[in-house]
């Protein structure tokens, strides 16, 4: 994975979004060599976000399964303030 400092990338910023996009490459972009972002195709972005979702799915099933009485979501939204 290719590492830019956030200076360097500001200078050839059209060249490091072809590189993304069009060959994938991910880029981690860094500021006093501390990492701060990274580029990323929209492809893999799509996939992050399909990999959040199964595991927000996933404890949400477990939560489901966890012994007990259910709240009914207008209580729950009362009690955290949320109506």
């Amino acid at each position: 994975m290719t590492r830019l400092s956030a200076s360097d990338a500001r200078k050839e910023l059209a060249e490091i979004l072809n590189r993304v996009a069009y060959t994938g490459e991910r880029i981690i972009l860094h500021r006093r060599d501390k990492n701060v972002a990274a580029l990323i195709s929209m492809e893999d972005l799509e996939l992050l976000r399909r990999l959040e979702d199964l595991v927000d799915n996933e404890a949400a099933d477990a939560a489901l399964r966890e012994p007990g009485e259910s709240i009914p979501w207008e209580k729950a939204k009362s009690e955290l303030g949320l109506s």
